[in-house]
């Protein structure tokens, strides 16, 4: 399984470990990623995503899920949260 946020598309991030002595050797940043279900109300039901915690935090300031997945562009998100995304988008026309 892959290292990147379904929301926000952060991966891991190559650096390098550097001692004391200056020796610089690669290694790899990886994002603290969480399994979590949020919920959609307009979709009345819940998904599972693989979310950062800074993908999560980003989720709340923008007042859910659904806010979220319609403000974020779709080469960011996940090929599943583009579905969603969709699903929440062809809701609200019908509702309009």
């Amino acid at each position: 399984m892959s290292r990147i946020c379904e929301l926000t598309g952060k991966g891991r991030q190559i650096g390098h470990n550097v001692s004391h002595a200056n020796n610089k050797t690669k290694r790899v940043f990886l994002p603290n990623l969480q399994n979590v279900t949020l919920l959609s109300d307009g979709l009345e039901r819940s998904f599972k995503f693989r979310v950062s915690t800074h993908g999560l935090r980003s989720v709340e300031h923008n007042g859910g899920l659904d806010n979220w997945l319609l403000k974020t562009s779709d080469t960011k998100l996940s090929p599943r949260a583009v579905k969603v995304k969709r699903e929440l988008a062809k809701k609200q026309a019908a509702a309009a």
